[in-house]
């Protein structure tokens, strides 16, 4: 096996690029060394670890959509239409209806949305149980909608803030929220 390292170094950077390339053949390596039982002696040793290699690059791949990080400017991208600007103003209607939300409810529901931390993560800062925080998304989801749809068609919310400032106003809150510490549960008031 020592004698194809060579071999499976070269292959691993014609697959990836070359940082990752290393951490590829010595994955690869390593799958071989303790699948060694299953090779058959007197068949291409190089071919088997090229095959477990490649096996390994191409589920690596296929995983790797799910698993990558997001960009802001991406999100910011995808949240605000440059080609629509109704939707800016629509975005801003939502920051709006969420600042006449209950202080809990907007919490929870700017942790568990544009924060995207889990359920587990926000009570830990919000300091209560994970279903107080699921009931208060909740109850936060169905007010928000209820102002939405209150307000009549063309109508904007009060706004203290311009249309083009809704979202980086929405990821500071979720930043803000999101980098607090845990709370003791007395701290919070009013309850669930």
């Amino acid at each position: 096996m020592i004698a194809i390292i060579p071999h499976v170094r070269a292959y691993s950077r014609s697959l990836t690029r070359m940082p990752a390339a290393d951490d590829l053949a010595q994955d690869a390596l390593a799958k071989s060394w303790k699948s060694r039982a299953l090779y058959q002696p007197g068949t291409n040793l190089k071919a088997w670890v090229f095959t477990i290699m490649r096996n390994a690059f191409f589920s690596d791949q296929r995983r790797s959509w799910r698993i990558a990080p997001l960009d802001p400017t991406v999100a910011e991208n995808t949240m605000v239409a440059n080609d629509d600007p109704t939707w800016s103003e629509e975005l801003l209607d939502v920051r709006n209806a969420m600042q006449l939300l209950p202080v809990e409810q907007r919490e929870a529901l700017i942790l568990v949305g544009p924060a995207g931390l889990s359920y587990e993560e926000t009570a830990n800062i919000c300091g209560c149980a994970i279903g107080t925080v699921k009931s208060r998304v909740s109850r936060a989801r169905a007010n928000l909608l209820a102002i939405l749809e209150k307000k009549s068609a063309g109508q904007r919310l009060q706004s203290d803030i311009p249309a083009s400032g809704a979202f980086n106003d929405i990821m500071a809150q979720a930043d803000s929220l999101g980098s607090a510490t845990p709370r003791d549960a007395n701290q919070l008031e009013g309850g669930v």
